[in-house]
């Protein structure tokens, strides 16, 4: 599941403009994410033809929390250049957390408000879409 130079020319308006001294075009950082999507592997697995997997990883997040992500699969499933069904799935860890007890902690008198930026607000968790070929 990689992107040709042609494919990629038809969803590039949907990206935002590199700037500065960027080593990895965003051709080559769909086709990473595309790579993890499509085989489920771990980041730091990601192959080095590449480039870093922490680069990779970083603008895949900066994308995924402005919504580009969002417009370029779309797009691509729109325009029907992958054939795929993209499903997401989301696990925030605060959701999984042990009772006090279970953890052998000494019980509070007071329950104290949160010194969390993110507490009572929405979710911290990745989006990242699974890929599954269709046929």
């Amino acid at each position: 599941m990689q992107l040709t130079e042609a494919q990629f020319e038809r969803i590039a308006d949907l990206l935002p403009r590199q700037r500065g001294n960027v080593r990895l075009g965003n051709l080559q950082v769909i086709n990473a994410i595309l790579y993890v999507a499509a085989n489920g592997c771990k980041w730091r697995a990601l192959p080095e033809k590449y480039g870093k997997w922490n680069t990779v990883y970083t603008r895949m997040m900066r994308w995924s929390r402005a919504g580009v992500l969002d417009r370029v699969f779309e797009h691509l499933q729109r325009e029907r250049l992958m054939r795929v069904r993209i499903e997401a799935l989301c696990l925030d860890s605060s959701i999984m957390k042990v009772h006090p007890d279970g953890t052998g902690a000494r019980k509070k008198t007071a329950p104290k408000a949160s010194g969390a930026a993110a507490a009572g607000g929405a979710p911290n968790c990745i989006w990242l879409p699974r890929m599954i070929a269709t046929s």
